[in-house]
């Protein structure tokens, strides 16, 4: 069985989770299964991942700003899966397309007209979909929510792993920034990681700071610059914030080794890879009972009813009880066992192989 894989979200993204899990299923198959079997196609990377040279061909001569709109125009082998690490399809005989659906927060969080073009892209590499991989139950619930018409029996729910690279640790290596280090030991802190959409509730993590700032700081890892109105509101308390826009694996584990706990208040997630991270490496969660979180969570992190800071604070209260923070560390490094992006990747291709074997009379 030949598999070819489309890593234009390399060509798309900096880094992110979508990148994050299309990496990890490279390395994977490159290295456990036979790649004379994987052909890989990308343009120029503008990822953080290091870029797989191996067998990677060039997609064609057009920028990948047309590139992410159009169906796969290049020959393949056939038969063989096609799977696009990012909504693009192949209209060739015998090719059988396998579309990893993350989310629908276009659809339920965004507005205006990338809105539409996102919702117009997803509905077209869905509806040319042989078999369609969802990254949780939820995003699985809102796929026959938004397509109802979707054969059940062509979706998968495939979990999202973990890197081992985070795992609990008391000595920083020699690797992890200066800087970092002396960020994390200034005093206890809460860690705020990712993007700052309004549906990350950003402004929670603000108002935790304002209302303890004299015992705890706030470093935020990644999502871009501070805007305007995030600079105005942390104006008064800057000297107790730490920003690092761009930070290695290691620099991150380390961050989540020594934070007091893990802020992640959003309300909506495909499945929330950072939640499990902390978790992984040992660092108390403190999330909401939405979406994808309370399936990859269960009862190994604090969830809140309500986004709103009385909530936040009282969780952050149960959490300065040390025996209960241990023991919700505890089952945190036990849940975290549950993923893995080994397990992730061998079901992935176990699906490439149903989906061929379902798909026999189109590839002969």
């Amino acid at each position: 069985m030949k598999v070819v894989l489309d890593n234009i979200i390399f060509s798309l993204q900096s880094s992110g989770g979508v990148s994050s899990y299309w990496s990890e299923l490279i390395n994977h198959y490159l290295t456990k299964r036979d790649f004379h079997n994987f052909l890989l196609f990308q343009n120029k990377s503008v990822n953080i991942y290091p870029t797989v040279v191996y067998a990677l061909n060039k997609d064609t001569f057009l920028p990948t700003i047309a590139l992410r709109y159009i169906p796969f125009l290049k020959k393949l082998p056939a038969p063989c899966i096609f799977h696009s690490s990012y909504y693009r399809f192949s209209l060739r005989k015998k090719v059988i397309n396998i579309v990893t659906v993350h989310d629908f927060t276009y659809e339920i969080k965004k507005n205006g007209i990338l809105r539409y073009i996102h919702i117009w892209q997803k509905k077209f590499a869905i509806k040319n979909a042989d078999g369609i991989i969802c990254v949780s139950e939820n995003t699985r619930k809102d796929l026959f929510k938004f397509y109802p018409k979707i054969k059940k029996d062509i979706v998968k729910v495939i979990h999202n792993g973990v890197s081992a690279k985070f795992h609990p640790t008391t000595e920083p290596n020699k690797e992890v920034n200066k800087k970092i280090i002396d960020a994390s030991n200034d005093r206890p802190f809460f860690l705020f990681v990712g993007s700052r959409a309004s549906y990350k509730n950003f402004h929670i993590a603000i108002q935790i700071l304002e209302k303890l700032h004299q015992k705890y700081n706030l470093i935020i890892v990644g999502g871009g610059k501070l805007n305007y109105n995030e600079q105005n509101s942390l104006k008064e308390y800057k000297s107790y914030v730490y920003h690092f826009e761009d930070i290695s694996s290691k620099d991150l584990c380390w961050l989540y080794n020594k934070a007091f706990a893990f802020l992640y208040p959003s309300s909506y997630e495909g499945f929330g890879i950072p939640v499990v991270e902390a978790m992984k490496a040992g660092c108390p969660v403190i999330s909401t009972k939405t979406s994808s979180i309370e399936e990859i969570s269960s009862n190994a992190a604090i969830l809140v009813d309500n986004i709103a800071i009385e909530d936040f604070l009282n969780a952050i209260n149960k959490l300065e009880n040390d025996d209960f923070r241990q023991l919700l560390i505890s089952k945190g490094l036990t849940h975290s066992k549950n993923f893995s992006w080994e397990k992730c990747a061998e079901e992935t291709y176990s699906f490439y192989q149903e989906i061929y074997e379902k798909n026999i009379e189109k590839i002969n």
